[in-house]
């Protein structure tokens, strides 16, 4: 159960923050009669630990959402922010100060690229907008003025923005309305359902084959860029074989296209790696990046390009990059991501995130002694899932009238686990700094909850 503390905060003030939320909070992805008068409110944070306005101490196994790499309190995090406010907040248009230069530096220093370039932003969405905006532009200076298209996977996720989801048409995101002009969509990978039948190398070969099927079928000339992410969280979190990834970087060098790694939630440390295409030993030519760059300590993204990419932008205004973000590469972010990455190299949290993450796959295979596991997903650094299934050997899903998805996140609490991406599948996501107590703890955790879940199920 939640351990209890004393509750911080009054019970009549508690009452007046759910009310004001409940009459004028627009929640995020978030129905608001799911939570009008119950939301969870949290007011401090310490490692991979969260407390609640009602004392509740949980342990957050989703990474704030998949971005909590340093842990929370981070002391130094936030005197580097207070630091550079004290200092100067933002420099005047056409200018940078010194955390947005030597960070720019410190990227490109742990990058598959040492003489990268990174285009910083507020975000993933908008890192994944300027991805494909630079990638067009790229193909137009090199030859390919007619290169618009962009391939990418079904059910990826990429961002909220109204070009970003066009890219996956992710059950996560409402496309709202005609999706960007040249959009190809193509398989994505699953290990626990395979799309085709046969060896699961065989198979992940035949799925990235897809990307050059679509190229050859539109035209080489039309397709600006293929972007994946190297392990898609909304599709289910399925880690694919090395052989994924070294095929699609064939495919972009063979019809000269632009290969994006979408690492907004990868990124920094989660696969045991900085970058995870390192994991494969491939390059990729444009990264996304956000979430982990920072901790989530302070809003920033970034697109990061290899040098063949960015070398196309020197010249004269017809090779000027034409893009601004007012507040992209915000120097408070910068500063909090510097910090950020010298808690990183100090406390050497990518190879904790790789050891960990043995740890914590090895450990949650106990659970498929539940029934209702179908399958254990992970083995690569801290980005691991499970998923439920009513028939195992059919590997049938249980239907929306069982109500996982809301059944799962009170169970999950109410045994000490934060983590609100459970349902069919739940995620699991921790902090980088995690140890093997709370591993285990996560893992007990869940267990408990499988175990409650199973009875009410009556299974």
């Amino acid at each position: 159960m939640a351990t209890m503390t004393k509750a911080p905060i009054t019970g009549e003030r508690i009452e007046e923050l759910q009310s004001i939320a409940s009459e004028h909070l627009f929640m995020h992805a978030q129905q608001v009669e799911d939570w009008r008068g119950q939301l969870k409110i949290f007011i401090k944070g310490e490692g991979a630990w969260v407390e609640d306005i009602e004392g509740n101490r949980l342990l957050d196994a989703l990474g704030g959402l998949w971005y909590k790499a340093a842990g929370y309190g981070r002391r130094q995090i936030a005197d580097a922010m207070y630091e550079q406010l004290m200092a100067i907040e933002t420099p005047p248009a056409n200018s940078a100060t010194p955390t947005q230069i030597e960070l720019a530096g410190r990227i490109a220093s742990l990058y598959h690229d040492k003489d990268a370039r990174t285009f910083f932003l507020s975000g993933g969405s908008e890192a994944v907008e300027t991805a494909v905006k630079m990638a067009k532009k790229y193909q137009s200076l090199n030859g390919k003025a007619g290169a618009f298209k962009v391939i990418s996977r079904r059910y990826s996720y990429h961002g909220a923005t109204a070009m970003a989801v066009s890219l996956g048409r992710s059950p996560a995101a409402d496309p709202c309305g005609p999706e960007m002009p040249g959009v190809v969509h193509v398989t994505n990978w699953d290990s626990y359902r395979l799309p085709f039948d046969g060896d699961p190398v065989d198979v992940a070969i035949r799925c990235a084959n897809e990307f050059e099927v679509a190229i050859k079928h539109n035209g080489p000339e039309s397709v600006a860029a293929m972007i994946a992410e190297p392990i898609s969280a909304a599709a289910g979190i399925h880690v694919p074989p090395a052989e994924y990834w070294q095929r699609l970087r064939e495919i972009a060098d063979q019809y000269d296209v632009v290969l994006i790694a979408d690492e907004v939630i990868t990124g920094f440390g989660r696969t045991g790696e900085y970058f995870a295409p390192m994991n494969w030993d491939v390059k990729p030519d444009i990264t996304t990046v956000a979430k982990s760059l920072t901790s989530g300590y302070s809003p920033l993204g970034a697109a990061i390009a290899s040098k063949k990419i960015a070398d196309a932008f020197q010249g004269g205004a017809d090779e000027t990059f034409r893009h601004l973000v007012t507040f992209g590469g915000h120097p408070v972010s910068t500063a909090a991501a510097l910090a950020n990455l010298d808690v990183f190299e100090d406390e050497d949290l990518v190879g904790n995130s790789r050891r960990m993450g043995d740890y914590l796959y090895d450990e949650l295979q106990r659970l498929r002694d539940h029934e209702i596991v179908g399958d254990v997903r992970g083995g690569l650094g801290l980005l691991a899932a499970v998923e439920l299934v009513q028939d195992r050997e059919n590997k049938t899903p249980f239907p929306a009238s069982a109500g996982l998805a809301k059944r799962m996140p009170p169970l999950l609490f109410e045994n000490g686990l934060v983590t609100f991406r459970a349902g069919d599948t739940i995620a699991l996501c921790p902090p980088l700094m995690v140890d093997k107590d709370e591993i285990d703890y996560i893992v007990d955790a869940v267990d408990r909850s499988l175990a409650t879940v199973s009875r009410e199920l009556e299974l």
